[in-house]
């Protein structure tokens, strides 16, 4: 896809230190020298000259928001057509939790079919900005093939870093893209640690580790257009799903950029966590009271691609749930698969165990009274279902097997097993 020429390239200012404040020139660094601590990408706010209808005729993709994503090359761009997905509004759903505005930023329809499309393209042109000869990441899955898919169209080489544990569908997706899948006995944090090294010792390019600064950007526009598909409007409320907690932060600094720019008005939104019980080192921070996010060391879940026991983003992400007046929440794996299946019976979305804890989320808090039937609330639905089919599969009926003939279906139909409505 060609991307049309925008405007002036020089926006980015440069990096920045989340906890000392030191600046960096836009160079491939990922942590502070002085304090090791995060760096973010700071922009030249007042070089963006943007109001709503510069909207109106850009592609309908991440690259519609260019001026606040950090590549400056628009010809190192690699666009497999990621973001502006659906706001998929619920009628039927909202019905069901007493609702009247619910909505579902239906992620599963991305490239490779997760949000991950949305970093990995901003991640792997950066690489390419940065002459990268390979890419790679860590991974429970969704960026593995996220990131394949984007080398793969540059035809760079690409590494991924993945717990021997994860669906045999998320491997599979990867590898057909040509990605190299290096599976570590042991958790995430566990591969993620191999592959920091790796990333050091042969100088490859992992768009999670030493890219990670730009990675980043690209969640934002999960808020950017939520907004716009809102009418340049923030919602009351968004749930979103943690696992490192860096997509929740930059969904946060997503609708701030919106607000700083005055395409948004006013910004009342709270932002809500939601994490699988079985691996909830955030919410059970929120719920303790406390910035310690303690580490869980043995993550137990069926939302696989939310099993990061060290979340490198969680104080941050608790951060941001507390400055919105949002809530922190977990959920059961019965209560997760029976939210996927409500979430498909009502509204035709097939989501991967992480979106069903969003959903799940949402309805534990509506019971809690913490949402209110008037708010207007953004359900972030990440992934699809098909990335996680051999957990789902477990928990779903089994097909009727008949002759092929009336009597033998009027007579599972006498027996009510199905119904004749």
């Amino acid at each position: 896809m060609v991307i049309q020429s925008i405007g002036r390239l020089e926006y980015i200012r440069g990096l920045k230190c989340r906890e000392c404040g030191r600046e960096y020139p836009p160079t491939k660094i990922y942590t502070c020298e002085e304090c090791f601590g995060p760096l973010d990408v700071t922009y030249n706010y007042d070089s963006i000259e943007l109001d709503r209808k510069s909207f109106e005729k850009r592609p309908k993709t991440v690259w519609r928001y260019f001026e606040l994503l950090p590549v400056q090359n628009k010809r190192k761009i690699v666009d497999l057509g990621a973001g502006y997905t659906i706001l998929h509004k619920c009628d039927r759903l909202a019905e069901v939790f007493g609702l009247r505005r619910l909505y579902i930023k239906n992620d599963t329809v991305n490239p490779t079919y997760s949000f991950k499309d949305r970093p990995a393209t901003v991640a792997v042109s950066k690489a390419l900005e940065f002459r990268a000869k390979a890419v790679g990441c860590a991974s429970t899955g969704n960026l593995a093939a996220a990131t394949a898919a984007h080398a793969a169209k540059v035809g760079l080489p690409c590494y991924v870093f993945i717990p021997a544990n994860i669906e045999l569908n998320k491997i599979l997706q990867a590898t057909i893209y040509g990605a190299r899948i290096v599976a570590v006995n042991g958790t995430y944090d566990d591969a993620n640690r191999l592959a920091a090294q790796a990333s050091e010792a042969y100088d490859w390019s992992f768009v999670n580790i030493n890219i990670r600064p730009y990675y980043v950007e690209g969640s934002k526009t999960l808020a950017f257009e939520i907004c716009e598909q809102l009418g340049w409007q923030a919602p009351d409320h968004v749930i979103v799903p943690m696992a490192s907690g860096a997509l929740l932060c930059a969904i946060w600094r997503g609708f701030k950029e919106f607000q700083r720019l005055n395409l948004i008005s006013d910004l009342k939104t709270r932002i809500t966590g939601a994490q699988p019980s079985g691996c909830s080192p955030i919410t059970n921070a929120y719920k303790d009271n406390t910035f310690d996010v303690k580490p869980i060391e043995h993550p137990s879940t069926i939302a696989k691609s939310l099993a990061i026991g060290d979340p490198g983003d969680g104080f941050y992400a608790l951060n941001a749930i507390r400055e919105s007046g949002g809530v922190g929440e977990s959920v059961t794996d019965i209560e997760i698969l029976n939210a996927i299946q409500l979430l498909a019976k009502t509204e035709g979305i097939f989501a991967e165990p992480a979106g069903g804890v969003t959903v799940a989320v949402l309805k534990k808090l509506v019971e809690l009274g913490e949402i209110s039937p008037d708010e207007e609330v953004v359900c972030c639905v990440t992934g699809n279902g098909f990335k996680a089919a051999e957990t789902i599969l477990d928990h779903i009926p089994e097909p009727f097997v008949i002759e092929p003939n009336l009597e033998s279906l009027e007579k599972i139909i006498r027996q009510g097993d199905i119904k004749n409505e």
